[in-house]
This record gives C-alpha cells, sequence and structure tokens, in this order.
C-alpha cells in the first residue's frame, strides 16, 4: 500500500516500531490479538490496529501540499479535513479557514470566495452540488481533492447498481458530511434513502412488506429520500451501502435484515435473490474492519479500564467506544491533557453528547491494566503522549524509557 509524507509531528518512534514489527509478523493481518506493555506497576494493552488510516493520511499530505504550493494564495477547506482538533487546528495555523461546519452550516460569507482562491475537498468528500457551486466561482474542486479512495468505491458501487435499476439504502447518520456525500453522488443515479439505524430499518422494512401506509415513509424518513421517491416502486429492488466509518456488525445486520424481508416479502429463492437485492459486501472500509475486530481482540483480554482516544465528533471512533463499553469502563478522550491527575480523567459522554470528569478512574491494585486504541483520524504521536501521561501519573517513567529503548 502507498506510504504517505506525513509530518513529523505526527508520527511516534515506539507506536511505529510497534506496528511495524506486528505487521513483519502478521503480513496477511489474520492475528488481531493485542500488543501488551509491560511498564512497571502499569500494564498497557495496545490494539493491534488503530490510528491514521489510508484516507487521513492521503487528506493530510495532499492539504500541507497545498499550502506548500500556494504562498500568497487565500486557502479553504471545505469543512473540517478529518475529526481530529489538533490536525484542524494544525490546518488553521497555517492560514486554512473553513467554509462551513461540520453540519453544512457556513461559516463564511459564500460570495467573498474567488476563482483565485484555493478549496481543498475533506477526506470525507463533498455533495455534487457543492461541487457545482465551486465550478460556478471558477473554483476547481478536484485540484486538492482529499476524498478518501474508500469513500469514492462506495459512490462508485451505489452508482453501479443504481444504474442497474436498484433503489440505493444507505446506512449512515444522516447529518455527517460523509452520509450527505454518498447521498448526493447516490441519487444522482437512482432513488436513495437513508437508514441510521436497525430501528429504523426495521421501520423501513415495514415500508417494503406494505404494512405501513406509504405516506408515512416522507414524515419517518423525512430528509433522509432523494425528490421524487415512490414508496410504491422504489423498495421493491434495493441494495445496502454504507458511511464506511460506521459498526461494520452493524451494516452487515441491516443488509441481512432487508434481505430477509425482501426474501420473505417476494418468495424469492436463494438462487433468485439478485434480482430483488444487489450484494455490497465489499462497501466496508478495510480501516473501519481493521480497527473494529482489533477491539475484539483486545476485548479478549483481561483489564480494568479502556482508554479510546479521537475526536469528539468522530464517528468511527464512537463506535470504539460502543464496542469497548459493552465490556468494560471506557473513557473516550481527546489527547493526554484529559488525564488530569491519578484521580480525575476529563472524557466525553457520547450518549448525552457532553464532556464531564469521572473520579477516581484508576483502580488501587497493581498492576493497572488499560486497554488504549484510537480513531483512524488520530495520530500515533497523540497515543503516545497518553501512554508517557499514564507512566508519568502512575510513576512508571522509567519503565517507559527503558521500553522505548528495547523498540529501538
Amino acid at each position: 500500500m502507498k506510504s504517505f509524507n506525513v509530518p513529523q509531528q505526527y508520527r511516534s518512534p515506539l507506536i511505529n516500531a510497534i506496528k511495524q514489527k506486528r505487521k513483519g509478523d502478521d503480513k496477511m493481518k489474520r492475528d488481531f490479538a493485542p500488543t501488551v506493555l509491560g511498564l512497571g506497576s502499569l500494564q498497557v494493552i495496545l490494539a493491534r490496529h488503530f490510528g491514521f488510516c489510508y484516507g487521513v493520511e492521503n487528506a493530510i499530505e495532499i492539504a500541507f501540499r497545498a499550502v506548500a504550493e500556494n504562498e500568497g494564495k487565500r486557502i479553504f477547506l471545505l469543512s473540517e479535513m478529518i475529526h481530529n482538533p489538533g490536525v484542524n487546528a494544525d490546518l488553521q495555523a497555517m492560514g486554512i479557514r473553513f467554509i462551513m461546519d461540520t453540519k453544512g452550516n457556513m461559516l463564511m460569507d459564500w460570495d467573498s470566495l474567488t476563482a483565485d482562491d484555493i478549496v481543498i475537498i475533506p477526506a470525507f468528500g463533498a455533495t455534487l452540488e457543492m461541487e457545482a457551486r465551486l465550478r460556478a466561482k471558477g473554483i476547481d474542486p478536484t485540484h486538492y481533492e482529499t476524498t478518501c479512495p474508500f469513500v469514492e468505491k462506495v459512490w462508485n458501487r451505489a452508482g453501479k447498481i443504481g444504474d442497474d435499476g436498484y433503489t440505493i439504502v444507505v446506512h449512515g447518520k444522516p447529518g455527517h458530511e460523509e452520509t450527505r456525500a454518498t447521498f448526493s453522488h447516490s441519487k444522482a443515479h437512482t432513488a436513495t434513502v437513508v437508514v441510521k439505524d436497525m430501528a429504523q430499518t426495521e421501520l423501513l422494512a415495514r415500508y417494503i412488506t406494505g404494512e405501513l401506509a406509504p405516506d408515512g415513509f416522507y414524515t419517518d424518513f423525512s430528509g433522509q429520500y432523494s425528490e421524487g421517491f415512490d414508496v410504491s416502486k422504489d423498495l421493491q429492488r434495493i441494495g445496502v451501502v454504507n458511511q464506511t466509518t460506521m459498526l461494520a456488525t452493524e451494516t452487515q445486520a441491516i443488509a441481512d435484515y432487508l434481505k430477509q424481508t425482501i426474501i420473505k416479502h417476494y418468495n424469492t429463492t436463494t438462487e433468485n435473490t439478485g434480482e430483488r437485492f444487489a450484494e455490497t459486501r465489499d462497501t466496508l472500509c478495510y480501516a473501519t474492519n481493521d480497527n473494529q475486530s482489533a477491539v475484539l481482540g483486545m476485548l479478549e483480554h483481561d483489564a480494568d479500564l479502556a482508554l479510546v482516544i479521537g475526536g469528539y465528533n468522530s464517528s468511527n471512533t464512537s463506535h470504539l467506544v460502543e464496542l469497548c463499553e459493552l465490556k468494560l469502563p471506557t473513557y473516550y478522550i481527546n489527547d493526554e491533557h484529559c488525564l488530569t491527575n491519578e484521580n480525575t480523567i476529563r472524557h466525553f459522554d457520547m450518549h448525552a453528547h457532553t464532556e464531564g470528569e469521572t473520579t477516581p478512574y484508576l483502580p488501587k491494585h497493581e498492576p493497572i491494566k488499560i486497554m488504549i486504541t484510537s480513531g483512524a483520524s488520530c495520530p500515533d504521536a497523540l497515543v503516545e503522549r497518553v501512554i508517557e501521561r499514564l507512566a508519568a501519573i502512575t510513576g512508571n517513567t522509567a519503565a517507559l524509557q527503558e521500553l522505548i529503548s528495547a523498540w529501538h
């Protein structure tokens, strides 16, 4: 896989050494067991896969190159390039301005943009409508486009099966930038509807079978279906694609549920299912799969708590939190500064959408066993800083330095 020129500030010699060792021992990526780091009275259980993915590294390289190649020009990002506050702050410090927030609200006057400005498309992609608006300004949206190739893969798959006469069901968060972009690209080919979870999927199934009157669909899925969507005919042949950062098992469960609904309602045979339901398993992102599988492998070990590091608006990170919460106390943190001291941790409650503190959070026994993973937009350097902070808090800095020397 291609390697990218990612700034050194996001790299970690320790984490890189660990990842390279694991990669060399497991070239086929079949081993999802964690790496266990013994640091005196602290044991860190590090997930097999975490941190920057292909799409994020690609986006960072392009954004930094855009700045280097356009000295003196105004440079804008359509919205947050990735969901990591540190990286976005670095870009802003370099003079890059955001045109919109993550929900699509304007942060500046659109009319102030000119053909001389540089606009970077974020890793989540952009809607066709937004691309058209940029072109109308004389700005080429593809010149510095950082759209993740795996997001584009979803668009291409949706377009292909849409052209084959299937309606697209997008599993995603309706307000998320990537889902908005996928919805836009899909509806250019075919009727499209977004489902955010299994509950909405079960509701959609009742419209497929005719259990619910068609008129109710337009209220139940308000803002989530393409213009001209006809419930009476557009749910007869469907295919499911996903926002690439969703929980992979949930996307598959949704696809399986709708497939079985179609089979039962139309009394189709296994051999003829494809006439009504398009198989789309290949739209699940490799990094999403790997990171989630690595968390499941990590959770097979015993631990006192888990730390999940990432931006609080990061979809893929939130799903890692969900998986960890099923087994043990889990703290969703932004960076090492959230570890206030040995007693208090500041963390995000994604269910209440608030940041709060927990005291105490570390157990009194030794060794303290802590699981650590991070989202796909979290730099490895940040993971190392969290480990350094934990070592300092627990009095194991010397043990960490010995471990770093051993890995080098």
